[in-house]
């Protein structure tokens, strides 16, 4: 396993960060704890998780199956590093959601309550809340390591104006601010090129794209779709429909150089400058597997050239659409 800084911090994480999203909705408590065993065998020190996870009814259940593991012992909590996000409502009672002081306070407890651990390595706000000002946001963070809660800052989703924002209010405090930025990334999706990437750059962020495989659809889906593996539906189909020749392409690329479509795709994210660690979300031990063997690959410029080709991105703006 590789090891980086998150962002300009002294945090070392690997190269892969485990996402823990379908852990509870879509993978049994059981094999979730196998994976994570799994992902720690492999090197994996990275683990990304949310108070929102489970979703529904059921928010705050993929948290408690990453605490029982915790609980487990066997160093599982002092090998990890453990990211978690506040913002989405928890119910719908007034201050239980968004980026306010008083939910800070309580998302964070309820948080280290359900994971069954005494701090949080990386705390993340999963959206930018445009109503709460960086002033009251930091303050209520600064308390939190004061008293030793949480360790590092983080955003996700945020726009390249809301990190400068977000790092100005920070420093007006002498404060560290954001280290690390979660974004949607891809061959596919392409945007934060434009002034995530370099706000990212310039503030010392470390990048973790989610969604590194466009849910899928750059996973090999036109070959699981001919062997009847796999029906894409609703929005994903219509994505599919609008990028299929270009998602052809890219799975015969993938096949001339001898690599799966999906191993491919992390391979590409891992040679973008500021990503830290793409986050891979599996719901077996065989998808926790094939993330690892992206790790094997090095590409050389003319691979990096010709995925540029096939799925065009953005130079920085403004240059990107401007003189």
């Amino acid at each position: 396993m590789e090891y980086t800084h998150l962002g300009r911090s002294g945090l070392s994480v690997s190269r892969l960060c485990l996402g823990t999203m379908n852990f509870g909705p879509k993978t049994e408590e059981g094999d979730a704890h196998s994976i994570m065993d799994s992902a720690h065998a492999s090197g994996i020190n990275f683990f990304d998780t949310a108070n929102v996870y489970g979703w529904g009814e059921s928010k705050g259940w993929t948290e408690e199956i990453v605490g029982r593991w915790f609980a487990k012992g066997g160093g599982r909590r002092e090998k990890t590093v453990i990211a978690t996000k506040l913002y989405g409502d928890m119910n719908e009672w007034p201050n239980n959601g968004k980026l306010s002081a008083l939910n800070i306070r309580r998302a964070l407890d309820a948080s280290l309550k359900r994971l069954q651990t005494d701090y949080i390595d990386l705390y993340q706000f999963h959206h930018v809340d445009r109503n709460t000002p960086w002033d009251e946001i930091w303050q209520a963070i600064d308390v939190a390591v004061q008293q030793g809660k949480i360790l590092y800052s983080g955003s996700s989703n945020f726009a390249g104006w809301h990190i400068a924002q977000a790092q100005a209010a920070a420093a007006r405090r002498n404060y560290t601010g954001l280290v690390s930025e979660q974004s949607i990334y891809n061959l596919l999706t392409r945007t934060v090129e434009l002034e995530v990437i370099p706000a990212a750059q310039e503030y010392g962020l470390g990048l973790i794209p989610w969604s590194p495989l466009h849910g899928g659809l750059l996973g090999g889906v036109l070959k699981k779709e001919n062997e009847g593996v796999r029906r894409v539906e609703g929005r994903a189909a219509d994505t599919l429909e609008k990028h299929r020749d270009q998602i052809q392409r890219y799975e015969d690329f993938a096949d001339s150089l001898g690599h799966n479509p999906g191993d491919l795709g992390l391979a590409w994210l891992l040679a973008q400058p500021a990503v830290t660690a793409p986050i891979i979300g599996p719901r077996t031990q065989e998808q926790l597997d094939g993330g690892l063997r992206a790790l094997e690959i090095k590409l050389d410029d003319s691979a990096l050239a010709t995925l540029d080709e096939i799925f065009p991105g953005h130079k920085t703006a403004p240059e990107d659409y401007a003189w």
